[in-house]
Parts: structure tokens; sequence; C-alpha cells
């Protein structure tokens, strides 16, 4: 079994090219017998008629020594039959088979009918003349046979073939060369990305088909360079939000194994223990909300509905938030209607809203406006918060992702609640954007489509 994409590419070639010469020989060979038998046997007959006027002109033995010395004896040989059978010879053969005269032909011939053989192939043709002599009417058959130059040719088309061939092949040689020299670069790149290094640079120049898949290429190893790096941000956010509770509720639990605390104390220790758990609790519950919308498991149950009163629902659902910090909401709400996934948007007003109240101080407003445009609908949450960098904008919307570090312990959360949004936001085929500036506050922008696309 051949392996190497090289061999079997000049083995391949050398097999098309040499199939394709020999059946396209025979093939025209095929088409064009009959052409060239015509070709054969116009010469033949003029020839053979020029000797039976020679025979029927001269005395019978003086047309033989003059038909004995003619030049073109070398391309024809001539026999001349008696009515006995016996024949006589004129020309030579040089080696080659002269054709079979059968009895019947002989006797044809001296009835006065001319004969005319082909053979199966392309070679010789025999021709059957009557002569007429002063000693009777003989049989003449002639047959050209193989000229010098014929042979000439043969082996002339024989040797250019064969030349052509051996440097057509060695030029395709050397090209193969250069056609697989980027398919083994990307093979070793596709082993240096199995075995973890994503860091590939192929230097493929080539603009066809083997130059787009190399970039592709090129592109691929990027993407997974980036999907390796969150994997492994991934792995250490889940390992720190998770080790948190865990010390907590497992330094809680040690303590409430001592003797001497008060029912107070164990009491608060328990309270912080099933704190603990409920936040990771949420956090498991949020990474399977996630991956559920990630890999789209769960879709969307479309329903039409007024997205205005969605929203005061649910300000009216967080109310203990805002109203305990004297946190006024300005609501501008247009009327709109439109086909989405009713629970799913729910959650996106919830995050958003919760995040404004939970960065804004005892106080502060919070704007909420809807706005119809064509076939969009515009969602936009104002606060007077802490605000985020410039930065940490473009990450805000990664999951475990906290655009403030040194705020992490006073503003509880998990770091995935935008992330979520931003998933849900996609599905429906719409776009959130954030616009923000430090101790500014900050402004969630959602474009919603009225009606989400089919495709």
């Amino acid at each position: 079994m051949i392996r190497s994409l090289y061999t079997r590419v000049v083995v391949t070639f050398l097999v098309a090219v040499i199939g394709g010469t020999i059946i396209s020989f025979f093939v025209a060979t095929w088409i064009f017998k009959d052409k060239l038998n015509e070709n054969l046997q116009i010469p033949l007959l003029n020839f053979g008629q020029d000797i039976a006027l020679i025979f029927d002109t001269l005395p019978y033995h003086e047309a033989e020594t003059f038909v004995s010395e003619m030049n073109q004896l070398k391309s024809y040989h001539i026999r001349i039959y008696e009515a006995t059978g016996q024949f006589q010879s004129y020309g030579e053969l040089n080696g080659d088979k002269i054709a079979d005269v059968t009895n019947e032909q002989v006797r044809k011939v001296l009835s006065g009918e001319v004969v005319q053989v082909e053979s199966s192939g392309v070679s010789s043709i025999l021709l059957g003349i009557p002569l007429t002599t002063e000693m009777g009417t003989k049989a003449m058959f002639v047959e050209p046979i193989s000229l010098p130059s014929t042979s000439f040719a043969i082996k002339l088309i024989l040797n250019f073939s064969t030349y052509a061939l051996v440097l057509g092949s060695l030029v395709f040689l050397v090209a193969a060369m250069f056609f697989v020299k980027p398919i083994k670069k990307l093979t070793k790149a596709t082993r240096h990305i199995a075995g973890g290094d994503f860091n590939v640079e192929l230097n493929i120049k080539q603009s066809g088909e083997l130059g787009t898949l190399a970039r592709s290429f090129e592109e691929m190893a990027h993407d997974l360079q980036q999907l390796e790096q969150m994997r492994r941000d991934f792995v250490s956010n889940v390992s720190h939000e998770v080790q948190s509770p865990l010390t907590s509720i497992s330094g809680y639990a040690l303590a409430l194994k001592q003797v001497d605390l008060s029912e107070d104390e164990k009491s608060r220790y328990l309270d912080i223990i099933i704190a603990e758990a409920n936040r990771m609790s949420k956090m498991s519950d949020s990474l399977l909300k996630l991956s559920l919308l990630e890999s789209k498991a769960q879709p969307l149950q479309l329903s039409t509905f007024s997205l205005d009163e969605q929203i005061r629902r649910v300000i009216i659902a967080i109310q203990p938030q805002w109203s305990a910090r004297n946190i006024l909401f300005n609501v501008n709400l247009q009327a709109v209607r439109l086909m989405a996934d009713y629970d799913q948007l729910y959650q996106v007003w919830t995050n958003i809203l919760t995040n404004s109240i939970k960065f804004s101080s005892d106080g502060d407003r919070i704007d909420v406006s809807i706005k119809q445009e064509a076939n969009h609908v515009i969602v936009r949450v104002a606060d007077m918060g802490i605000g985020i960098s410039l930065e940490d904008q473009k990450r805000i919307f990664e999951r475990f992702f906290k655009a403030d570090r040194s705020h992490s312990r006073k503003y509880e959360g998990s770091g995935m609640g935008l992330a979520i949004v931003k998933q849900i936001v996609s599905l429906h085929h719409g776009d959130i954007q954030v616009q923000s500036q430090l101790g500014q506050g900050t402004t969630f922008i959602v474009t919603l489509p009225i009606i989400i696309p089919t495709a």
C-alpha cells in the first residue's frame, strides 16, 4: 500500500500518461483505420495498373525485364500467377512476410475480376489485377512492403514519445516535490497542535487552494490557542470561585466542633455556611445555564408579548433591592410588542438591572428607556455607579470576569451574569453594547429584532 502522497501523485501521473497514450493510439488507429487503408489503396491501385499497362504494351519477356529493374520494387512486391498455380515473384521482401493468395482469388483474377484484400489492421493490402499478355491471361497480385521511411517515422515517433515521457516525468517529479512540500508543513504543524503547541507558522506564500488552506489552518491554530487560553482561565476562575466558599464552609464547620461556642455564634456560623453553600449552588446553576445556552440545547420558546410591560414587572420584582437604598427609577418605556423567549429576556433585564443597582450608590438614579426603530427595539439602562474602565469594557461579557477586583468582596457575584445576558441576546439575533466611564456610571444598550429571523 502506497502511503506517501508524493509517491501516489507521481504514480498516478505516470499511469495516467502512459495509459492515456496507449489508449489514444489504439482509439486513433481504430477511428482512422479506413482512411489509412484508403490512402494505401490508391497508390497501390495506380502502381498495379501501370504494371498491367507495361505487360499489355511490351512483349512479355521485355516487360519482365523492365519490371524486374524498377526502383518501385523496393516499395512493392509483385507475384504473377499462371493458371496452374505457379507464380513468378518480383521485388525483395527484406524479411517481411507476404500475404497468402488462395486458389479462389487466382481463379477470380484470371476470369477478369479485380480483387482487393484488406488486412484486419492498417498494414498490407493485397491487390489482384488480370494481366493480358501475348502468352495469355495471367493473375498479378501486388502488395506494399515496409518502407524504410515508414520504419524511420515509426522509430522517430516512438523515440520522441519515450523522451517526452521521461523528461515530462522528471519535470513532474520536481513539481510534485514543491506541491507536496506545503502539505508536509501542514502535517508537521498538525502534530505540533496535537501536542498542545498552537504557536505554528507555516510561511506558505502560495495563492491557490493550498495557500487558502494554509491561511485557514493558521487561523484555526490561532483560534485554538485562544480557546486553550480561555479554557485555562476558566479552570483557574472556577477553582478560585469555588475555593473561597469551600474554605469558608470548611473553616466554620471546624469551628462548630468547638464545645465552648455560644448559641448565637453557632447560629451565625451556620448562617455563613448556608450562605456560602447557596453561593456555590447559584454559581453551579449559572454555569449550567450558560452551558445550555452556548450549546443551544434549549431552543427558544418564542411568543409575542409586551416588552415594556415585562420590564415594569422586573423592576417591581426587584423592588426590595432598590427601595432599601433609596434608589430612584426614571422609566420612559414606549409600548412595544415583539416576538422572543419571555423567560430568557426576563433574565436579561433582571441581570442588567441588578448589576446597575449593585454598583450604584444610595440615593442614585437609574434611567430605563425603550425606543423602537424600524424593525428593531432599543433598550437603554443607565446608572450613576462606579463605572467600568475602557480596558475592562472589552471583557465584561466573559464568564467569571469582574470589572473591579478591588471591590470583589464588597460587590458579591460570580461574574457570569453578563456572560449569560450576552448569550441570550445573541440567540435572539440581537446586540448588546456598553458605554461607561470610571466614576460616572454605566449604560447598557440592548438591540433586539421585533421578529426573530427564521434562518
